[in-house]
């Protein structure tokens, strides 16, 4: 069981908001979990998107250097950490998988980023201090709750840049939360141009679950787009 859970989502390495780290590491030291999970998203892997992706950005090449360069970093910050499937994450495989490219030429997530103690898995399930399970996954449906009662239990979410939200249900024997984290990806670059005209727009932060009660953890930004240095 686990007592303090640091969720992380939607990172897009190597687009990721600057101060994301910084954010990650205030959030290490104020409420040192137990377990630390990614719920997907971790690199964006832009240049071999399925959609139309930006010419003058990085190669694919370059793209996976400049991102091994932050997991270094990433990875310095949290030795072991668990990974979650997800869309942009599992682009390299889909790729081959379209072109017929059998699994077995390939190498797996923590051989060709270098981590040691990364975990990568479908989806997630663990049980927390107080005894409830809770479900991470990167993003089942677009509203997190019913996932949760689908689940019959808590459920945590990404992929929703633009949602940052904690919902609750009840059946006759518990109270379950269904949660939204947002994500740290800079919406000001390039790569998420496609969201530039969004009525609704990017949400950066994370989320703790201490003894089993979620809270939410806003990246604020000051008036020139840097992290105020402040966990509110």
């Amino acid at each position: 069981m686990f007592k303090s859970i640091l969720v992380i989502s939607d990172l897009h390495i190597p687009y990721h908001h600057q101060d994301s780290f910084e954010f990650l590491k205030a959030i290490k030291k104020e409420f040192k979990p137990d377990f630390i999970v990614n719920i997907g998203d971790l690199l964006d892997f832009h240049a071999i998107n399925m959609h139309t992706h930006d010419p003058d950005l990085y190669s694919a090449g370059h793209e996976l250097d400049k991102s091994k360069e932050y997991i270094k970093q990433l990875e310095s910050i949290f030795p072991q950490m668990v990974e979650v499937e997800s869309n942009h994450s599992s682009l390299v495989y889909r790729r081959a998988l379209k072109y017929g490219m059998s699994r077995q030429f390939l190498k797996d997530y923590g051989d060709f980023l270098g981590t040691k103690k990364w975990k990568w898995v479908d989806d997630l399930t663990l049980k927390m201090s107080n005894g409830q399970k809770c479900f991470f996954t990167h993003g089942r449906s677009a509203d997190v709750l019913k996932v949760s009662q689908t689940m019959g239990m808590s459920a945590v979410q990404g992929h929703y840049h633009t949602k940052f939200v904690i919902s609750y249900w009840a059946n006759p024997n518990n109270l379950f939360f269904a949660m939204n984290v947002g994500c740290l990806a800079s919406s000001k670059h390039m790569a998420f141009a496609y969201a530039k005209n969004f009525r609704t727009r990017f949400i950066m932060g994370s989320a703790v679950i201490i003894n089993g009660i979620p809270r939410l953890l806003p990246m604020v930004l000051n008036s020139s787009g840097r992290w105020i240095k402040k966990i509110v």
